[in-house]
């Protein structure tokens, strides 16, 4: 695949602690497009600063999802690289997706995380795989909860090489985002049918059993008690956003009643 015919699209709203760490191996890419929201804490700055080719396109937020497919039309390039700002590319993703034959029509790639915790690699984690690099004309992002997915309308491949998802941003901040995230998943767990959930948002329906399931599953199953205290971190992390949705979850129910 010819690394020019990719632009990266980034969604930003104040992450200094994480912007530049992300664009560093962007340098292949002729273009940047950065959706920023309004930073106020030198974000575009740091941006400009650490890549020659960033454009940055400012957009008051309304939803994930409509950032990024208004971001599909400020980009002419047949491929889409979409990318949060504390993603991390490893040289090993550049050149396989550098070695990607175009010819054999696929319409996206589906990438894996390896989870840091300042910088410190975890042997697992909840974040699920996404749909990361697909041709533009092809894509359309839906709000899903408190996060977005893009819906590619064709045959997706799955990557060999994982991304680094590895977020700098201070745990206050990280507080304040998952219970803004919890009303919107709360908002969208009680609007579905039980029966149209998965089984893991089916759990969390049922209040409060999901934070000692997610506690016990990361720490035994997924062994990241064998992780030290980066490990620890990131269980305590995952087992008190739950017990924040479950909150939010009983608040809503009891707003409804």
């Amino acid at each position: 695949m010819d690394l020019s015919q990719i632009t990266p699209l980034i969604i930003t709203f104040n992450e200094k602690e994480n912007i530049a760490r992300s664009m560093a191996p962007l340098s292949w890419a002729k273009e940047v497009l950065i959706m920023d929201s309004g930073s106020t804490d030198g974000t575009p700055d740091i941006a400009r600063a650490a890549h020659p080719g960033v454009r940055i396109v400012v957009r008051d937020f309304d939803s994930f999802a409509d950032q990024c497919n208004f971001g599909l039309t400020q980009i002419e390039t047949e491929w889409v690289l979409s990318m949060d700002a504390d993603y991390i590319l490893t040289p090993e993703f550049v050149r396989e997706i550098a070695a990607i034959d175009e010819s054999k029509g696929v319409a996206g790639y589906l990438a894996e995380f390896c989870y840091c915790i300042f910088g410190r690699p975890l042997r697992s984690s909840l974040y699920p795989p996404r749909t990361i690099l697909y041709r533009r004309r092809l894509a359309q992002y839906r709000d899903e909860g408190h996060g977005h997915r893009a819906t590619v309308a064709g045959d997706i491949k799955k990557l060999s090489s994982k991304i680094d998802h590895d977020d700098r941003k201070p745990l206050t901040r990280w507080l304040q985002e998952q219970d803004r995230y919890a009303t919107l998943e709360a908002r969208h767990l009680l609007a579905q049918p039980i029966t149209n959930l998965n089984f893991q948002d089916q759990l969390r329906r049922k209040v409060f059993i999901s934070a000692a399931a997610i506690f016990i599953y990361l720490l035994c199953v997924r062994g990241l008690v064998f992780d030290g205290w980066p490990g620890w971190f990131y269980v305590f992390q995952r087992t008190l956003a739950e017990i924040n949705l479950s909150l939010r979850l009983i608040e809503q129910k009891l707003q409804r009643s």
